[in-house]
C-alpha cells in the first residue's frame, strides 16, 4: 500500500472534500481549499500527479456571483470520459441550499482549463461523487439538494455536459433525507446508488433500467455519521465501498467489499485515530490499481494506491 499526503504545505488553512481522476497523462486531484469551509475566499485547488510526485497545488477556480462578489467553492468532481476532455464540476453559491452548478473543461489532462461554465437552472451536476458512462456514452451524474429537505436525485448529460436532462427525485426528504449519492454499475446490468443520511446509516436504492426508475430508499447495515462516502465496482466484479464506519464520528475509514451489493465485508482501516478523517474519494485506474483521496483533519488531503490483490 502507498499513502501520503498531496501536498505538505499549501498556501490556504483548510482543505476538504477531494476527487480523482485518472487520464492518459497520469493522476488528477482536486478539492476545495481556503481559510475554511464557507469562507467566500475558499477555491478549487488541483494536484496532478508527475513522474510519481505531486506537483504543487494550484487555485483553479473561484466562486462569483452575478455581481462579481466572491462566493465559496464546494465539493469539486472531476470526471475523465472515454472521449473527449477532462471534466471538474464544482458548487459555488453561500451554502448548500443556496448554491449552483459550474462546469470547466481540460484538453491537456489538468495542465489548464477553460473558462468556467454556468450549468443550467435545476443543474448541479455531481454534487460530490463521480459520474459513471454508460454504454452509449452518456455521464450519468448522482446528484442531490438541500434547500428543501435533503433529496437525492440524478442528472444525465449525454453530450459531456453541453446539455442536461434532469431526472425525478429518488424520495420525499421526509421519509427518507439522503443526499451525496455515489453509482455502482454492477455487470448483471444492476444499478446501486448508496448515499449519506441523517439516520446513522448508509442508504441504498437499486434500478433495473439504467438509472430512471429506483426502488424506494431505505437503510443498510452499514453505519453512517452524517458524513460523505464513495465506491466503485471493480474489473473483477467486487464493489469497494470507502465510509466511516461509525454514527457518530468522522473516524475511522474503511474500507468494505461485496459481490453483491447486499453483504458487505470489512477489508481494511485506512485510519482509526481521534479526529477527521472523511468525504473519500475511490476510481481503479487504468493500471488496475486502486486510488483513493480523503480529507486528513480539514487541513490535507491523503492520497493511498492499493492493488486489487491486496484484499
Amino acid at each position: 500500500m502507498r499513502s501520503e499526503f498531496v501536498f505538505e504545505q499549501a498556501p490556504f488553512a483548510s482543505a476538504h472534500a477531494s476527487t480523482i481522476a485518472d487520464t492518459e497523462d497520469g493522476l488528477v486531484t482536486a478539492w476545495f481549499g481556503g481559510p475554511h469551509e464557507g469562507h467566500p475566499e475558499v477555491g478549487i485547488w488541483l494536484a496532478r500527479q508527475e513522474g510519481g510526485r505531486w506537483s504543487e497545488p494550484v487555485e483553479v477556480a473561484r466562486g462569483f456571483d452575478r455581481q462579481g462578489r466572491r462566493q465559496p467553492c464546494w465539493n469539486p468532481v472531476l470526471c475523465q470520459p472515454r472521449a473527449g476532455p477532462l471534466l471538474l464540476f464544482y458548487k459555488v453559491g453561500p451554502s448548500p441550499r443556496r448554491w449552483w452548478g459550474m462546469m470547466m473543461r481540460s484538453v491537456d489532462h489538468g495542465r489548464s482549463w477553460a473558462e468556467p461554465e454556468g450549468l443550467p437552472q435545476r443543474i448541479l451536476g455531481p454534487i460530490k461523487n463521480k459520474p459513471i458512462e454508460v454504454a452509449d456514452g452518456a455521464l450519468l451524474c448522482p446528484s442531490s439538494t438541500e434547500d428543501h429537505g435533503w433529496r437525492c436525485h440524478l442528472e444525465r448529460t449525454a453530450d459531456r455536459g453541453e446539455t442536461w436532462e434532469r431526472l425525478a427525485a429518488l424520495e420525499a426528504p421526509w421519509r427518507f433525507g439522503a443526499i451525496q449519492p455515489c453509482l455502482l454499475d454492477w455487470p448483471d446490468g444492476r444499478m446501486q446508488l448508496l448515499c449519506r443520511t441523517r439516520d446513522g446509516t448508509i442508504g441504498e436504492a437499486w434500478s433495473a433500467d439504467g438509472g430512471r426508475i429506483w426502488t424506494r430508499l431505505r437503510p443498510t447495515a452499514l453505519p453512517n455519521p452524517d458524513s460523505g462516502i464513495d465506491a466503485v465496482v471493480l474489473r473483477d466484479g467486487r464493489a469497494l465501498l470507502v465510509y466511516n464506519a461509525a454514527r457518530r464520528a468522522r473516524t475511522p475509514l474503511d474500507l468494505a467489499l461485496s459481490r453483491d451489493g447486499r453483504r458487505w465485508r470489512p477489508s481494511r482501516v485506512l485510519e482509526d485515530g481521534p479526529g477527521e478523517f472523511s468525504y473519500p474519494a475511490v476510481i481503479q485506474g487504468e493500471d488496475g490499481r486502486i486510488h483513493i483521496t480523503y480529507t486528513w483533519h480539514r487541513r490535507r488531503i491523503r492520497y493511498v494506491a492499493l492493488a486489487p490483490d491486496e484484499f
